[in-house]
C-alpha cells in the first residue's frame, strides 16, 4: 500500500512533498479529524541505518510523544505499518522555517528577534529542566506557525541525558549536529555535556537572526575552529546591535564551558527584558563573577579579528549536517510581508 492510501486509511489526505532524504520524507497533509494541515514524517525501516533504528529512531518517537510545550511543534500521532514504514503526524510549520525566513527578510531588527528567541529559551528551558537536549539546534529546524511563532522540531538526535549513581551527567560521545552550529568541545571530538552544547548553539541562532550571516565559515573547519578557541565574534558594525544583544551572544559563544551562558542564565540576561536593557554598563558580570567583555573589549578585539566576507563566510546558508562519529554510537544523521506588518501579526498573537 502506498503512502497516499495508508494515510487515506487514517483519515488523513496526503498533499505536497516537503522534504526527502535517504530513508526519510516528510509530506504535507490535510486531517479530516483535526480539520487543518499537518505534516507527516514517514521513515522507511528498510532504507534507514541499523544504527539509526537501534538508537535514534526509539529516541525521537520516546521523546516526540511525550514533549508538550507552546514552542515545540506538536505530534498527533505515531504510527507504523507492516512493511515497516514509521508515520509521525506533527503540527506544520505554515510559515516555514526560521533560515527560509532570515534569508527572505534579512537580519531582524532585535525587537523581533527577541520575541522570537524568548520562544525559543523557553522551549529549549522546558527540555533542559526535563533533562532532554536537542543536539541539533539550527535554524532550518526553527519552524515558524501561522502568527510567526517559534516552533522547535526535529528531535532526531535528541536524547535523554544519562546520569552516573551520584546524579552527574554521563558526557556524551556521539558528535553529532551541524558544523555551523557545532560547539568547538564537539568539533574536536571531546566528550562533552550536552546541554552546554544546545546553549553554544543558540548563540549562532541569535547571532543570524540579528546579524542575517553567519558567525563562522564552516567551509574551513580548522581555521573556524581556531577562532572559536580565541573567543572571536565579529559583529558587522553595519547593523548597529546593542551592547546588550552582543553581550549576550558573545557569553553564549564562549569556548570554556565552564563559563558559556545556561538557559537560566539566557532567560535571565538582561537583553531578553526589553524595559529593562538600556541602562546596562558596558561590563556585566558572568558566572563565578566573572566579567565578560562588551563594548571596549570586542571593538578592540574586531581590529585583530578575521574580516569576514560578507560574499562567502557570512552567508547563510544550510549547514552540512555532522556524522556521528564515536564507535559505539553513529548515526545519519516568497512571503510578501513586510517587517512591519509581521511586527503586527506577533503582537496581535500576544507573542
Amino acid at each position: 500500500m502506498d503512502d497516499a492510501a495508508v494515510l487515506k486509511k487514517r483519515g488523513y489526505i496526503m498533499g505536497i512533498n516537503l522534504g526527502e532524504g535517504s530513508y526519510a520524507k516528510v509530506k504535507s497533509a490535510y486531517s479530516e479529524r483535526l480539520k487543518f494541515d499537518v505534516a507527516v514524517k514517514i521513515i522507511d525501516r528498510k532504507k534507514a541505518p541499523h544504527d539509526f533504528l537501534e538508537r535514534f529512531l526509539p529516541r525521537e518517537i520516546d521523546i516526540l510523544a511525550k514533549v508538550n510545550h507552546r514552542a515545540v511543534i506538536k505530534t498527533y500521532e505515531i504510527f507504523e505499518t507492516s512493511d515497516g514504514k514509521v508515520y509521525i503526524v506533527m503540527e506544520l510549520g505554515v510559515q516555514g522555517d526560521l533560515l527560509e525566513f532570515i534569508k527572505t527578510k534579512g537580519a531582524m531588527p532585535e525587537e523581533i528577534a527577541r520575541k522570537m528567541f524568548r520562544q525559543l529559551c523557553s522551549a529549549i528551558k522546558y527540555c533542559h529542566d526535563t533533562d532532554i537536549v536537542h543536539r541539533d539546534l539550527k535554524c532550518e529546524n526553527l519552524l515558524l506557525d501561522k502568527d510567526y511563532h517559534i516552533k522547535l522540531s526535529d528531535f532526531g538526535f535528541s536524547k535523554r541525558l544519562a546520569r552516573d549513581d551520584d546524579g552527574k551527567v554521563i558526557p556524551s560521545k556521539t558528535f553529532c549536529g551541524s558544523a555551523a552550529y557545532a560547539a568547538p568541545e564537539v568539533l574536536q571530538g571531546i566528550p562533552y555535556e550536552p546541554k552546554i552544547y544546545d546553549m553554544w548553539s543558540l548563540g549562532v541562532i541569535l547571532y543570524i537572526m540579528v546579524c542575517g550571516s553567519m558567525p563562522y565559515d564552516d567551509s574551513n573547519i580548522r581555521k573556524m575552529l581556531k577562532l572559536q578557541k580565541e573567543h572571536r565574534v565579529h559583529f558587522p558594525k553595519s547593523k548597529n546591535l546593542s551592547t546588550e544583544c552582543k553581550d549576550l551572544i558573545y557569553r553564549m559563544l564562549q569556548p570554556d564551558v565552564t563559563r558559556r551562558l545556561r538557559i537560566d542564565e539566557v532567560l535571565n540576561h538582561v537583553w531578553m527584558h526589553a524595559s529593562k536593557s538600556r541602562g546596562v554598563s558596558a561590563i556585566s558580570v558572568g558566572r563565578n563573577g566573572e566579567c565578560s567583555r562588551t563594548v571596549c573589549a570586542l571593538k578592540s578585539e574586531a581590529e585583530h579579528k578575521v574580516e569576514l566576507d560578507p560574499n562567502h563566510k557570512s552567508e547563510v546558508k544550510s549547514p552540512a549536517r555532522l556524522e556521528a562519529l564515536a564507535a559505539e554510537e553513529t548515526g545519519q544523521a516568497d512571503r510578501e510581508e513586510n517587517v512591519d506588518e509581521i511586527v503586527t501579526q506577533m503582537e496581535k498573537a500576544e507573542i
